[in-house]
């Protein structure tokens, strides 16, 4: 295949343009039938050397594995998203992909994001969420892995919250990593894009090593006075990891909370355990305006599971989100990963998602229980259905 082939194909992958998922309805949101962003969607001088006199075969030089977790904002008036991006050497970095469409035609900056490289054992970096703040800066916060120095194990690493700050994806400025005083280690670390109490406030995800969350408890909650020295002392527990649920294993933030006129709307993941490995999927909660660590609303349940081909790739029976856009006319677009290969969307509005989080029934947490709220909600609706007959 010649380059020419190649750059034909990529361009067609480009101009796909998708389309709602009718088999899929559930009131809640729409699923788009195509990934938004795939491996595919690279431009192919990222891969390939052009030149046959120095790459006569067309081989691929510098492969890449898969492009999945995105952060996402709305930046001059474009669909933006800054992507993990998996080389074959199973190194991410993030590149900023954009359209004037939330849902197709993503197309890759000529080159990737280059951060500051200020941390010397830093190993990789991945899972960054974008943070538009009122202090008028974008923030994205990110996993910083480094190997573990005090293990001989090759697979022993330390997570901790890398901070960065830009005004347009172009020129970032690396800031010291977010200190939490009580946890040994932070993963899926998000921003809130509002100052509470005069202060930066985080959701943090506590954790006693790189994989298990130990005693951590759930999303954490914490405040610092200083984002260019960020040090956390408490953190404060939001939505809590509980038995026999979908966030029994673990749960961390995902996308920016939504501000609404009844809460902030937050879109995060929760784990499970299963014979066949960890199960992802995607929950919502609302939290207090005036308190965003005080939740107010949580629906039962996942709202975004892997479905189909989702449940195939790098690490099966996954969706994973970091990132949302709140579009001006009400839309919500929300870009969740499949199983660490590849970034989908699925579209809803704010009515619909503060209909889903204030009105859906809670987890009653036992099966008894549960039965029981099926039961009373299926004699109320036969109530409803068989009126007037």
């Amino acid at each position: 295949m010649t380059y020419d082939e190649i750059s034909r194909r990529y361009e067609e992958t480009v101009a796909k343009k998708n389309r709602i998922d009718e088999s899929r309805y559930n009131g809640i949101y729409e699923r788009w039938v195509n990934p938004v962003l795939t491996r595919e969607h690279i431009p192919p001088f990222w891969i390939y050397d052009p030149n046959p006199e120095t790459n006569p075969h067309m081989m691929q030089r510098l492969g890449v594995n898969a492009v999945f977790n995105s952060g996402a904002i709305l930046l001059d008036g474009k669909y933006t998203l800054v992507a993990r991006v998996e080389g074959s050497d199973r190194k991410s970095f993030f590149a900023v992909a954009q359209s004037d469409s939330p849902v197709d035609g993503f197309r890759f900056w000529d080159e990737p994001v280059i951060l500051p490289d200020t941390c010397p054992d830093e190993t990789n970096v991945y899972d960054m969420r974008l943070t538009k703040h009122e202090d008028g800066w974008i923030y994205g916060v990110f996993c910083s892995e480094s190997k573990d120095a005090s293990s001989k194990d090759l697979s022993a690493a330390v997570a901790a919250a890398g901070i960065v700050r830009t005004k347009d994806l172009k020129t970032w400025e690396r800031l010291p990593n977010l200190v939490t005083l009580r946890s040994p280690q932070q993963r899926n670390v998000l921003l809130h894009p509002e100052f509470v109490g005069g202060k930066y406030a985080f959701y943090t995800r506590p954790m006693d090593d790189f994989i298990e969350t130990g005693s951590g408890g759930g999303i954490g909650f914490g405040l610092c006075d200083d984002i260019t020295n960020a040090v956390i002392d408490e953190e404060k527990m939001t939505s809590v990891r509980r038995y026999h649920t979908i966030t029994e294993s673990k749960n961390g933030a995902g996308a920016v909370p939504i501000k609404t006129g009844r809460g902030w709307i937050h879109i995060a993941h929760g784990v499970r355990n299963t014979a066949a490995g960890l199960r992802y999927v995607v929950y919502a909660f609302a939290t207090a305006l005036d308190d965003p660590s005080r939740v107010i609303a949580q629906p039962g349940g996942f709202l975004i599971a892997p479905y189909g081909r989702e449940r195939v790739g790098d690490v099966s029976n996954v969706v994973f989100t970091n990132g949302a856009i709140a579009a001006p006319d009400g839309k919500v677009y929300i870009y969740y990963a499949s199983s660490d290969t590849r970034l989908h969307v699925a579209s809803t509005d704010i009515g619909r998602l503060e209909d889903y989080v204030f009105n859906t029934p809670e987890d009653p947490l036992r099966s008894a229980d549960c039965v029981r709220q099926r039961a009373a909600f299926i004699r109320k609706n036969l109530g409803f259905l068989n009126r007037g007959q």
